[in-house]
């Protein structure tokens, strides 16, 4: 089982929840802990986020809470100062968007990533989306034909095109990047770092269009011809 949770502080249940469902369907086994809304509606509350918090404590070596709204972090803060120490050293307070902070936090923690390195991934989330439009940018270059071979600077490239219509939408997007992530090697597709989920997803790749695969390093055939397979499956879908 992973060794972090995540606990997710919304001002409505319903976000909370709607968040951690679709975390839950890119990292199945990890502890999401949805602490959204008060009883009588739209807020934060004290109670609920502490128990949460505690929880996810109780279950993992470490918890990384991601909020929605600025009085979400002040509630957090609130129950982390009432918190035993001990809980507190195993918790972080991600300054990260909600939804994509999430989904990368995750998608780190199902692939088996320690605490800081969670918390890092979530951060890392708002800095590759402000960075988006000049990632796209530079993953314009495609393979001549889809040929693996190796190049002068050691890199083995593919070309392959996508056969499902949704393209790497979320759980493509995650299959891929825990694929990549398993093998320890460094590749890229379309420029964008292979183990990144939300990388992936960002590259907004739909049906018909063609994917550049490169890797570099011991294991690099193997690693792009394991990605080329999976897109060539169209993961189910096609």
């Amino acid at each position: 089982m992973p060794d972090v949770a995540l606990v997710l502080v919304s001002h409505s249940r319903a976000a909370a929840e709607g968040v951690a469902e679709i975390a839950a369907q890119m990292a199945p086994d990890v502890t999401l802990l949805p602490a959204g809304g008060m009883d009588e509606g739209i807020g934060t509350d004290f109670g609920r986020i502490m128990e949460a918090v505690e929880r996810g404590a109780g279950q993992a070596a470490g918890v990384v809470v991601l909020t929605d709204l600025g009085s979400a972090v002040l509630t957090t803060e609130a129950v982390l100062e009432a918190l035993d120490e001990d809980v507190v050293a195993v918790v972080r307070l991600a300054d990260a968007p909600f939804l994509e902070g999430a989904v990368a936090a995750a998608v780190a923690a199902q692939q088996g990533d320690g605490l800081d390195a969670v918390l890092a991934a979530a951060e890392d989330a708002g800095v590759l989306y402000a960075a988006r439009a000049g990632e796209r940018a530079g993953a314009k270059a495609s393979a001549p034909d889809g040929g693996a071979e190796p190049v002068l600077d050691g890199h083995v490239t593919r070309a392959v095109v996508l056969r499902n219509p949704l393209g790497l939408h979320a759980r493509p997007a995650a299959v891929v990047a825990r694929a990549v992530a398993d093998t320890g090697v460094a590749l890229t597709i379309n420029g964008v770092n292979g183990a990144s989920v939300l990388g992936l997803m960002g590259l907004g790749a739909t049906g018909g269009q063609e994917l550049t695969v490169t890797a570099s390093g011991p294991g690099a055939q193997e690693a792009v011809q394991q990605v080329v397979d999976l897109v060539e499956s169209g993961f189910g879908e096609a």
